[in-house]
């Protein structure tokens, strides 16, 4: 039946695909309208090595790499909003505008593609013939394999199951930190302690095991992995500023780095096996009770899965969040020594929602509203990350110029979250900002990405949250913490860390 003259009339799909034929072609008009990519503004450098040489050491060294922050810094100080830079043949476009950003996700569909945070270890999972897992895999692999964990790994009631583990191995870190600090508070190496808790708490949560990991020697399995773990970043830092020969031959950097990856690997694999060895012998005995070893069963249960996909997803739930959560609970003991009345208005908060000698539940943690923005205003001030990375699948016109598909673009919320522009008074500590009933400020919305939304939202952030909610509430249940040293600063290993020892005093309440 035709429906002329009665437009409302006319199909769904016919108007929706008639609208979106529109859409690419106006896309494509302001395309070719716009400047040229090679018309961004941005560094001048030699052929191909770009301005690599900055970072090096020589008569052109401007930058300290462990510094890297700076010179994103100056490029936004220098350049503007959108600027491009080439280092060692990868050029890169850099986004400091949260509009700009706001087109590249509204652009990226259901099956966003990114850059991987560490080509290196996409390249060592390549050789070795392992799945490259949800942070190296793009297009249909990547949205296999998230559509197969989500389920789990990404709707908060499926990781309230874990909140018993957390608190145990919560409670057991503050009996650790009691046992091990000085007569003066003092906790020798405080971040290694942090990684040691994240490493036994991921455990009980991806293996429901106790790894001992508070009780274990400098030459212990943990404190291997918890070595390894910083030299993959440590290393694959250095790399990225370096010209990529270990991309034709294995340099004595990569030897070095591989050694790193297996070390973190044949860990996570020993723990995995124990774990499916017994998961094994339960069903063989009909004794596999309802709820147990739930994380596994799930992976196991799920048949578009084979055991390349469930060893790699394993290996990222229990060793990433020693490069994530260890750094950012670090920096907010820091937060909360360093500001003490942010630090009395969260401890009043905590006594207020768990009274002493109540459990902590899902609906207590969610009620405390002071507790999630502190913990955000760390973030703002303290970034796991300097940017966010994606290469768009489709020609893009940014600030006038032309992005064409495929070009790798990164969004610099680090430099954002400093700017006063869009925070007011960004160099105060301010976890009122947060709040609904608190700063009228408007916060553009595509500025939080950063903390984990759209498609791409890591598949572990859920846990880590519950992870570090808990903590801190045990944390200051027992102990106001100090501050006595000079400003922390961060620097740079692939994500953020704190570039000095994490130096908090620990009194008792």
């Amino acid at each position: 039946m035709a429906c002329r003259g009665v437009p409302w009339l006319i199909p769904r799909c016919f108007v929706s695909t008639t609208t979106a034929l529109c859409n690419v072609q106006m896309l494509s008009v302001e395309y070719e309208k716009a400047k040229p990519f090679s018309e961004i503004p941005g560094p001048k450098g030699l052929p191909y090595l770009g301005t690599l040489l900055k970072y090096r050491k020589g008569p052109l060294n401007k930058y300290n790499i462990e510094r890297y922050q700076e010179a994103v810094l100056d490029l936004y100080h220098q350049y503007g909003k959108i600027v491009k830079e080439t280092i060692a043949g990868t050029t890169v476009v850099h986004l400091f505008d949260p509009d700009y950003i706001r087109l590249v996700f509204q652009h990226e569909g259901k099956m966003p593609h990114i850059v991987p945070l560490m080509e290196t270890t996409q390249m060592y999972r390549q050789q070795r013939g392992l799945s490259l897992g949800l942070g190296n895999t793009n297009g249909e692999e990547w949205y296999r394999l998230r559509s197969a964990v989500q389920q789990m790994m990404m709707r908060p009631k499926a990781v309230t199951v874990y909140l018993p583990f957390v608190t145990e191995v919560a409670e057991d870190f503050v009996s650790h930190l009691r046992l091990i600090r000085d007569c003066n508070g003092h906790v020798p190496n405080l971040r290694n302690e942090i990684s040691k808790w994240n490493v036994e708490s991921a455990a009980m949560t991806v293996f429901e095991a106790r790894l001992n990991s508070f009780k274990t020697s400098k030459d212990s399995e943990v404190q291997k992995m918890i070595n390894a773990n910083t030299a993959m970043f440590t290393l694959s830092a250095k790399m990225k500023f370096q010209l990529p020969l270990y991309k034709l031959f294995p340099t004595p950097i990569w030897k070095r780095l591989v050694d790193a990856e297996e070390c973190v690997l044949q860990t996570s694999l020993k723990y995995l096996n124990e774990a499916l060895a017994k998961i094994s012998a339960l069903t063989d005995a009909n004794a596999l009770k309802e709820g147990q070893y739930n994380f596994l069963s799930y992976l196991i249960s799920k048949p578009e899965l084979d055991m390349k996909d469930i060893t790699i997803i394993t290996l990222s739930l229990f060793g990433d969040g020693l490069s994530t959560t260890s750094p950012t609970l670090a920096s907010n003991l820091y937060c909360l020594a360093r500001y003490p009345d942010a630090q009395e208005r969260l401890y009043n908060e905590i006594t207020k929602v768990v009274p002493p000698g109540e459990q902590i539940t899902a609906d207590r943690i969610n009620s405390m509203a002071y507790l999630k923005a502190f913990v955000k205003e760390t973030f703002r001030f303290f970034p796991i990350g300097l940017d966010v990375a994606r290469v768009p699948t489709q020609n893009l016109v940014i600030g006038g110029y032309q992005i064409p598909a495929g070009s790798h673009v990164e969004m610099n919320n680090f430099v954002m979250f400093q700017d006063p522009q869009y925070f007011e008074e960004p160099g105060e500590f301010k976890a009122e900002r947060w709040l609904r009933d608190g700063s009228a400020q408007n916060i553009h919305p595509y500025i939080l990405t950063p903390f984990g939304h759209g498609p791409r939202m890591c598949a572990g952030r859920r846990f880590a949250e519950q992870e570090m909610y808990v903590v801190i509430i045990k944390i200051l249940q027992n102990f106001r913490l100090e501050w006595r040293h000079k400003d922390l600063m961060q620097k740079y290993q692939i994500l953020m860390v704190p570039e000095a020892p994490v130096d908090i005093t620990f009194n008792s309440r």
